[in-house]
Order: C-alpha cells, then sequence, then structure tokens
C-alpha cells in the first residue's frame, strides 16, 4: 500500500489575493467554503491532480519554505513566457541560493512563498 499527494495546503494571509493568483496561475476553479478557499483543477485534469488549500492564517512568513510545489509549463511551451507571464500575475523570481545552471526557474508568489517552474515535467530525468 502506498500513499499519494492529495492536495496542497499552503497558509496564507490574504486568501482572496492568492486564491485569484493560485487560480489564475494554474487555471484551477476557486470554490470559497469553511475557513478559505479550495482550489479544484481543470476538469482536463488528470484524476490524481492535487487540489490546493489555502488556509488563512495570522502568522507572517519567515524564512525560506521548507517545501514548495514544482511547477511547469503544459505541452512544452515556452518557460521564460511564463515566468514573465506569472510575474505579471504578481509573482517575483526568487534566489534561494541557485547557481544557474538547474533546470528551473525560481519564483515567490504575492506573499513570498517559493515554487519552482521547471523547463521541463521532470528536471532530473
Amino acid at each position: 500500500m502506498t500513499s499519494r499527494i492529495a492536495q496542497w495546503t499552503l497558509d496564507v494571509a490574504d486568501s482572496g489575493k492568492m486564491a485569484a493568483f493560485s487560480s489564475a496561475a494554474l487555471g484551477y476553479r476557486i470554490e470559497h467554503g469553511g475557513e478559505g478557499p479550495h482550489l479544484w483543477p481543470p476538469d482536463d485534469a488528470p484524476p490524481e491532480t492535487p487540489t490546493v488549500w489555502l488556509q488563512p492564517t495570522h502568522e507572517s512568513k519567515r524564512g525560506k519554505n521548507r517545501s514548495h510545489p514544482d511547477l511547469y509549463v503544459l505541452d512544452g511551451g515556452d518557460v521564460e513566457a511564463e515566468v514573465e507571464r506569472l510575474i505579471a500575475l504578481g509573482a517575483t523570481r526568487a534566489d534561494v541560493g541557485q547557481t544557474g545552471d538547474e533546470g528551473f526557474v525560481v519564483m515567490a508568489d504575492p506573499e513570498g512563498n517559493e515554487f519552482c517552474l521547471l523547463y521541463r515535467k521532470n528536471a532530473w530525468g
């Protein structure tokens, strides 16, 4: 028996702002209810695609995240164009000590939570 990732939960200060960013970045739909917005993958996503829950918190982010999502551009799209699109949505480039030879671009969402944009779906294979 094994486990699979069902949902990625992120603590956020401004759940409305972060829901709008995450929905636009990922193409997920937003459902409000409970303690914070829940984002659901598009209907054409594989059934095992994780959902996202934005859990409201009053605590501020401190330091580099110990875990983060790795994203990839669908259908082998243009990574640099996607970086620019994400920046237009409110993301920034982030420096966490990378050398420049990695198979990914490190970015941060509007609240400073790091994520990577991979040059291919599996940057290590």
